[in-house]
């Protein structure tokens, strides 16, 4: 299915042929968006392929599916993290002590001064239009503004 050599597999540039037209070779970065392009253009061969459980990118004919299941490259990487999280690997790692402390802050928000409050609504006015707000505020139909204000 996949055009690639061992020593390329992490390469995004590397071209992999589209499983649903073998005219198609992509860019290993695209392929899942041209992925799912493809099995919307070509319905009937999206109803033969079967997703590997292992890599979605993994399309196979369902009658292979078992076959590859046993044979993919992937399976080892599952494989490995079933095994790490049935050693508490990762909680171990979950519960290891941050020393990362946050850096000194020279401001202090209490002392800055805060406009009345016209100012702060013609600035507001100035950004935000006065339309009516599709969601009720309390019952009523409300401007942008009142709910913003309010808030």
């Amino acid at each position: 299915m996949e055009l690639e050599d061992d020593f390329d597999v992490l390469d995004p540039e590397r071209l992999i042929q589209c499983p649903y037209n073998k005219h198609h070779r992509i860019r290993a970065c695209r392929f899942p968006y041209h992925l799912v392009k493809c099995r919307k253009s070509y319905p009937e061969v999206a109803k033969e392929l079967a997703t590997c459980p292992f890599n979605a990118r993994h399309l196979v004919p369902q009658a292979d599916l078992s076959d590859h299941i046993m044979k993919c490259d992937d399976k080892g990487f599952i494989e490995q993290d079933i095994v790490n999280q049935s050693s508490g690997f990762q909680r171990e790692q979950m519960n290891a002590v941050s020393t990362w402390q946050a850096p000194p802050c020279d401001e202090d928000w209490e002392t800055v001064p805060v406009p009345p409050l016209n100012k702060r609504i013609a600035c507001l006015q100035e950004y935000v239009p006065l339309r009516p707000c599709h969601t009720p505020y309390h019952g009523k139909a409300v401007s942008t503004m009142h709910v913003l204000l309010a808030l």
